[in-house]
């Protein structure tokens, strides 16, 4: 073996580069971090030569010229001073490892000015050398890399085409642009603007400008705050009949950041398990603000991945918010009155709820449910009254759906109703599908009806074995098994509402449902019931029982979906109708 020696400088840069420098994305990622870090407001990112040459321009705060050199040697940043900060990150970079990559990999030229001078600084970089001039510039700085890995030939061939590096360029600024709405990015290839977004702080107008308004229409609103524990999570998810096919719509931040999280994944996962099929995914934009004592950012060089301190309760807060927000109930934060007017809120609510049922209001929590005509009221009433103290939460519900004009059944499966807009099909078996699987889940005590006759059921071993171990939960929804022999069984009671349904039939459905897959039993074991006692398709409705099927469907917290994931209604616009024929709408 050879003898030990000190490596060179610019060969520790090199190898340091590996882990914070993969492709030319990364350099995009740890400019326009930094830019964001200096308070900037307006970004623009220019890439050319197969993404090898990146320019990052902004106007954000600037470096100080006595600070200009520093700021490109290794493990030197503005961002963190002691040891306790690493524990108080406020900024998405701190590690001072970027600057000391990126020019030890490329030819990089830095010009930058802060207010505090008339004149800027440029700086030129190569091979890890730096030298700095003056120079004539606007308030920020500009960082401008030009042959990415030009002495690295062996990681140019790890790059894949010019195309493909800059989709990953992309994704990231889309990515960066939901994190921070209130900055303005224009993203450009070979001078072709790719991606523009206003800054205008509005998080839904920047979803619109990056992807499109049909994301837009069907996105529901997150909000929630714990205030005890300081949380608070922000942002949009799709209804559960949007879905993509990938989780590459999961646009998931911890205090701003950009981070890949399985305990957010698993939250969003489990708030979606039975409201969209298999193999789709909804559209997320969530943000989760968390004091950063409570999360450790410094797992890896990237900073994508985090820790918690309490991981049950981060997973139970992103898991509830979303379920609120895709059951049309989230946060509204009005100034609390003080304890006199409180009372008189009080007075004004409790007399509304003598001639309303829909109002429910808790003194200990000071939580207020209430639909949006009744706030309306509440605020006139007190807007003159109401003064700076902490914060009361309001909760919106749903409005009540007018009476249906129903025109009819299609193939006697579904049901047709004339809407102001369009002309709604709606499933008629997963409308009532999705209403009973909620009551189902909602009744402490399922009401069975006895069987005097049943048939001798024979189930593999394996099967015996399964509903043995849980024939509490089967009892538990309204199922009465009883063993006769170790592979037989029978009924004595099922669920009054499927009592007409072949208890063969019912058990079969449950085992398949299961299929080997032991989680979530008695959710399977509801949505099984649920199906079974849902009108069916091809049954002929009067048009009694389909305005009963919409009034019920309609009040279902979830009525995107049935349990299983298939989307229950579908709107025909009326302007494409009338397009179709050549009219004007």
């Amino acid at each position: 073996m050879a003898r030990i020696k000190q490596l060179s400088k610019h060969l520790i840069n090199q190898i340091a580069a590996g882990e914070v420098i993969e492709r030319p994305a990364s350099v995009v990622k740890e400019l326009v971090e930094n830019s964001i870090d200096a308070g900037s407001t307006k970004l623009s990112i220019e890439i050319n030569n197969d993404c090898r040459d990146i320019r990052v321009a902004d106007n954000g705060c600037g470096i100080h010229p006595d600070d200009i050199m520093l700021a490109f040697s290794k493990h030197a940043t503005s961002k963190i001073a002691t040891d306790e900060d690493l524990f108080d990150i406020h900024t998405l970079g701190f590690r001072g490892e970027a600057l000391s990559s990126i020019i030890s990999i490329s030819k990089l030229t830095c010009t930058t000015r802060t207010v505090d001078f008339d004149a800027g600084t440029k700086v030129k970089c190569e091979n890890s050398e730096v030298k700095s001039t003056q120079t004539g510039c606007a308030v920020g700085t500009i960082m401008d890399v030009k042959d990415l890995f030009y002495n690295l030939p062996a990681r140019l061939k790890f790059l894949k085409s010019s195309n493909t590096e800059f989709s990953y360029i992309q994704e990231l600024i889309q990515s960066i642009a939901l994190a921070h709405p209130e900055c303005s990015l224009e993203l450009k290839k070979n001078g072709k603007t790719m991606l523009k977004t206003s800054g205008q702080n509005n998080l839904l107008q920047t979803i619109k400008e990056v992807y499109s308004s049909d994301v837009t229409q069907n996105l529901k609103e997150v909000l929630k705050t714990d205030q005890l524990s300081g949380l608070k999570i922000s942002g949009f998810v799709s209804t559960p009949d949007y879905t993509r096919s990938s989780k590459k719509s999961y646009h998931i931040y911890i205090n701003s950041r950009t981070v890949k999280c399985p305990i957010f994944q698993k939250a969003v996962d489990t708030a979606y398990k039975s409201l969209i099929a298999n193999g789709k995914y909804p559209f997320i934009v969530l943000n989760l603000e968390i004091p950063p004592s409570d999360v450790d950012v410094n797992v890896h060089p990237t900073k994508k991945e985090v820790r918690y301190k309490n991981t049950n309760q981060i997973f139970n807060f992103i898991y509830t918010s979303i379920q609120a927000g895709l059951t049309n109930y989230i946060e509204r934060t009005q100034p609390a009155p003080s304890p006199e007017q409180n009372n008189n809120v009080v007075d004004f609510i409790q007399s509304k709820m003598e001639s309303s049922g829909d109002i429910f209001f808790d003194k200990k929590d000071d939580t207020v449910y209430i639909s949006d005509d009744e706030m309306q009221k509440l605020e006139k009433k007190f807007e003159e009254q109401i003064v700076e103290q902490p914060k009361m939460f309001v909760q919106v519900e749903k409005e009540t759906e007018p009476e249906e004009n129903i025109i009819g059944q299609y193939k006697n499966t579904y049901i047709l109703i004339e809407k102001e807009d369009g002309l709604e099909i709606v499933d008629q078996h997963i409308a009532e599908e999705r209403y009973i699987y909620e009551k189902l889940m909602a009744e402490k005590d399922i009401v069975s009806q006895m069987l005097f006759v049943s048939d001798v059921i024979t189930v593999s071993s394996s099967e015996a074995e399964l509903i043995k171990e849980n024939i509490e939960k089967f009892e538990k929804f309204g199922y009465g098994i009883e063993f006769m022999k170790e592979n037989e069984l029978i009924f004595r009671k099922v669920p009054q509402m499927i009592a007409k349904v072949n208890p063969k039939e019912i058990l079969a459905d449950i085992l398949e449902n299961i299929n080997g897959d032991l989680d979530h039993l008695e959710q399977k074991i509801l949505i099984t019931t649920s199906c079974k006692a849902s009108v069916k398709a091809g049954q002929k409705l009067s048009t009694w029982q389909m305005q009963e099927i919409i009034k019920r469907w309609r009040k279902t917290k979830m009525p995107y979906t049935c349990p299983h994931g298939r989307t229950i209604s579908k709107v025909l616009p009326h302007k494409e109708i009338a397009s179709f024929f050549q009219r004007n709408a």
